[in-house]
């Protein structure tokens, strides 16, 4: 039986990135992945197609709204087929690099899946058993099917589907409010389907705040997307040509019809079939694999990251998981955790919605006290030259000194502009430091100055 000193069980982002790690820091590493096709979510199915196929969706917008810049652009469609095209070729290029680094790489990649037999033994679905000093479960996410009544007996898309459509679907029901129902609604809209969404939740993307929530609702119905909040969604059933949707919207009963359905109503831990319980593994109510500040499990040498023990389903986060759990199974001391006062989160809506540190509701729910101050695109000259009218940029600030707690972006380019943030956040940098720094006219990124100026303003005026 051959044994290690380390082994990643997944190859997504947080596996593969520990493993890397962990051979280079001279311990013997293994991947075990048996994954159909090598990759991981975010290249394969997640963060990496959604967003190639909305750039092109957002191209063809502007283009359709060429009347409003003075320009004629005469049939601008889509052609999902082209669309498809594209996304694979570079999807594939994504992937191909990423195999070859899985198979390159100063460890062994075991194209297997794996079960726990003991704490320190895995068996291997190829008939091999091997050992190891330390294990990461990164085996991620998949989709959940909720308990709505009729939904787990109907053959209905999942984001896999919607990113791998090479066809124009002519309407869709999509169930769920969250990051993929509003990214990939707003896409479908776009390319010409007839887009009805339906989100149990009081507002869309509920793990934000209602004002920005709002923001993207707004513009998602200005695009036409028929939108339901607030429902209780009583049955969902298959009929001759298509999908029928029911719900209850303020004490009224909706029926909706659509040609396809699809479900968006989030994600789940996929850790079934690693028999936890065998290496004593415990996992929390909702799924996750409970983890402590150095990614360990409740068997000290095992260790989870990324979706599948949260808390947050984010490329960056299983990778910084991913590369603590390898270092602190090489014994590298001293060693800091993840620091979730600086979680980042970007939705590629349009406009987009992004987040950075501690907001709003965290604060005042932990009664620490905060300066907040925001400042409308609607009135900045360089958005207003771009038609990109939609939202504002909040920053959040102590009310001693200014140092920097938060920020909130719902704009154009939010996932971009939440960049200014990103440093001067990790740095304890205040306001009046931000504002040090020149800021050019005309450009997006200088409307951050504004809430700034108006904090730094009324901290002086506390003094």
């Amino acid at each position: 039986m051959k044994s290690y000193d380390f082994v990643a069980i997944g190859g997504g982002s947080a596996g593969f990135n520990a493993a890397r790690l962990a051979a280079s820091l001279g311990l013997r590493t293994a991947i075990i992945d048996g994954a159909r096709e090598l990759g991981g979510l975010c290249i394969l199915r997640g963060c990496m197609p959604s967003k190639t196929l909305l750039y092109m969706a957002e191209v063809l917008h502007l283009a359709q709204k060429g009347g409003t810049f003075g320009l004629r652009i005469r049939g601008a469609r889509a052609d999902l087929a082209a669309m498809h095209r594209r996304k694979r070729r570079l999807i594939g290029e994504f992937a191909d690099y990423r195999r070859q680094a899985l198979r390159a790489g100063k460890f062994d990649l075991l194209r297997a899946h794996a079960r726990f037999v003991d704490p320190h033994t895995l068996a291997l679905s190829d008939g091999r058993k091997i050992r190891a000093r330390h294990i990461l479960i990164a085996t991620g996410s998949r989709v959940a099917v909720p308990p709505v009544p009729g939904l787990k007996d109907v053959k209905c898309w999942t984001s896999d589907d919607v990113l791998d459509l090479d066809f124009l679907p002519r309407s869709v029901l999509v169930l769920g409010g969250g990051i993929v129902a509003c990214e990939l609604a707003q896409f479908l809209r776009r390319v010409g389907a007839r887009v009805t969404l339906v989100q149990r939740s009081a507002h869309i993307l509920r793990d934000h705040s209602e004002a920005a929530s709002t923001v993207i609702q707004q513009a998602l119905v200005d695009e036409g997307v028929e939108l339901f909040a607030g429902t209780r969604i009583e049955r969902v059933a298959a009929e001759k040509r298509g999908y029928r949707v029911e719900f209850i919207h303020d004490g009224r009963r909706y029926v909706r019809r659509a040609d396809h359905l699809f479900n968006a109503l989030g994600r789940e831990p996929l850790t079934d079939g690693l028999e936890l319980e065998a290496a004593g593994v415990k996992t929390a109510p909702d799924g996750r694999v409970g983890i402590n500040r150095w990614q360990q499990t409740s068997v000290p040498h095992i260790y989870a990251a990324g979706d599948c023990s949260g808390p947050a389903e984010i490329v960056h986060v299983a990778i910084q998981q991913g590369e603590l759990a390898a270092r602190h199974a090489a014994g590298i001391r001293p060693l800091k955790p993840v620091d979730y006062s600086l979680l980042l989160n970007v939705v590629f809506t349009d406009p987009q919605l992004a987040t950075i540190g501690r907001l709003e509701r965290d604060l005042s729910a932990q009664g620490v006290p905060y300066l907040t101050a925001s400042y409308p695109f609607n009135d900045h000259g360089k958005s207003i030259l771009m038609d990109a009218m939609y939202g504002y940029v909040k920053v959040i600030a102590e009310p001693q000194r200014g140092r920097l707690l938060g920020a909130e972006i719902v704009g154009r380019d939010a996932g971009e502009l939440i960049h200014a943030f990103t440093v001067p956040l990790a740095m304890r940098a205040t306001v009046f430091d931000m504002l040090r720094a020149p800021w050019y006219h005309p450009t997006l990124a200088e409307i951050v100055t504004y809430p700034l100026e108006e904090i730094a303003d009324q901290i002086r005026a506390r003094r």
